[in-house]
């Protein structure tokens, strides 16, 4: 029978413990994929976006079309200030819907930069084809029809 020392037995356990600890240390905290808590990475963006109403977006405190936020990012890329990271939040007045999203792939596409989105605390990024981009267009309000006049049913005629 071989005999080790008490040195030697008290080493070998003292680093397989430590290995065992440092394993362990690599697997808390891992994520799956590209989610991560949004609330964390928030200062890590370039650029941070508002979704607004009707497929438009808060940009720097203005309400932009998306085809304005698309002329917008142009103008950066033009001064050689193009971000690239974007964070694309739900504003006080609109959550995040499937529009801004697609229109948020298109300018990902047009401009290269990398669109992250907050879905419920979870922070994800677009992938332009699954969101499948849309072209950007302009807003444009409701058109109401106008007031028509009274139609006269006396039989008089007109």
């Amino acid at each position: 029978m071989i005999r080790f020392s008490t040195l030697l037995k008290r080493a070998t356990a003292a680093i397989m413990l430590g290995s065992l600890l440092a394993l362990a240390g690599c697997h808390l905290g891992g994520t799956k994929g590209e989610e991560v808590s949004t609330a964390s990475m928030k200062g890590q963006f370039d650029v941070v976006i508002k979704a607004y109403k009707q497929g438009q977006f808060l940009v720097d405190g203005a309400v932009l079309s998306a085809i304005d936020t698309g002329s917008h990012f142009a103008y950066l890329k033009d001064q050689g200030k193009l971000p690239k990271t974007v964070l694309l939040e739900r504003s006080d007045d609109s959550k995040i819907r499937k529009q801004h999203l697609q229109y948020m792939a298109r300018m990902q596409l047009d401009y290269g930069f990398k669109v992250y989105y907050d879905d419920k605390g979870t922070l994800k990024q677009i992938n332009p084809q699954d969101t499948k981009a849309r072209k950007l267009e302009d807003h444009h309000d409701p058109v109401k029809a106008p007031d028509a006049p009274p139609i006269d049913h006396s039989g008089n005629g007109y």
